[in-house]
């Protein structure tokens, strides 16, 4: 399998040896093979080279995630809020009723008095992984960079679910794990199961459910082709917000799915899309 990859020679000359030199050309040159071979590097069966490939895939991958736009922790707005003190600029349009009351009765409610005053939109998201099919080199590749793409734009408020016949948690909604870490667990999977899409998108409300924060997005990674389509498309419309990210080689059942429930679709050809993605989608 590793040998498949072009230029695996002079990545790892020898047995136990990775030289990052030499990844570095290649991911300058080829980023979605190099990021394809450090996923399965990391699954080598020489322990020495699968533990340097876990430590580079750590570090490669947030700074892969973080080349294309800026962090994004939400936008901010103006709006209109009752307030009892001085905070922010009187806002005289919106407490007209309660300034008509005072000429009349001498009584003012200062609860009704409001200010403009500035907020911050928030968002959670949930990421959901598909891990039905098969998970090595690019698909594996392409989770890892999502997990990691979601980790740098939003530092706690998010969680990482992975599902094929059952639903795992790799990172809870309210929990806090290093994203070296994050990215090495979801580089582990390996694909197998049906695909229990229903049950996965269920747990993701279940996991923004915990979120206090204003928007509440899925991104969902999969081709859709889910074990049972009506129950997945009943818990796909529950969702607050839902995005389908497939393969643009085998994106015909997910942009159908996201026709049917109302979700936003992007497509990816390959590892290296997924930051670009990540960035449109979550505009």
């Amino acid at each position: 399998e590793l040998e498949g990859h072009d230029g695996f020679e002079e990545i790892s000359p020898e047995v136990g040896v990775l030289d990052e030199d030499a990844f570095a050309q290649k991911l300058a040159s080829e980023p979605d093979e190099a990021l394809s071979m450090l996923a399965d590097l990391v699954a080598a069966t020489d322990p020495s080279l699968s533990e340097l490939a876990r430590t580079l895939a750590g570090r490669i991958f947030i700074e892969v995630s973080s080349r294309v736009g800026p962090t994004r922790r939400g936008v901010g707005r103006v709006v209109s809020k009752r307030t009892s003190d001085s905070s922010g600029e009187f806002d005289i349009d919106a407490s007209t009723d309660a300034l008509v009351s005072h000429r009349a009765t001498g009584v003012l409610e200062i609860d009704e008095i409001r200010h403009r005053v500035w907020t911050k939109n928030t968002h959670a998201i949930s990421l959901v992984i598909d891990r039905s099919g098969s998970m090595g080199g690019a698909p594996l590749a392409t989770a890892a960079l999502a997990a990691a793409s979601v980790a740098h734009r939003k530092p706690t408020d998010y969680s990482i679910l992975v599902f094929g016949g059952d639903v795992g948690v790799a990172k809870s909604q309210t929990d806090e794990v290093p994203v070296d870490q994050l990215v090495t667990s979801v580089l582990s999977l390996r694909g197998f199961g049906t695909t229990n899409l229903a049950d996965a998108l269920r747990e993701s409300a279940s996991q923004l459910a915990r979120s206090t924060a204003q928007r509440r997005i899925t991104i969902l990674l999969s081709d859709c082709r889910s074990t049972s389509a009506q129950a997945a498309e009943e818990s796909a419309r529950c969702l607050d917000e839902l995005v389908i990210i497939a393969h643009s080689d085998d994106s015909d059942e997910a942009r159908a799915f996201s026709q049917r429930v109302g979700a936003r679709f992007a497509t990816v050809s390959g590892p290296s899309d997924i930051p670009e993605a990540m960035l449109g989608v979550l505009s």
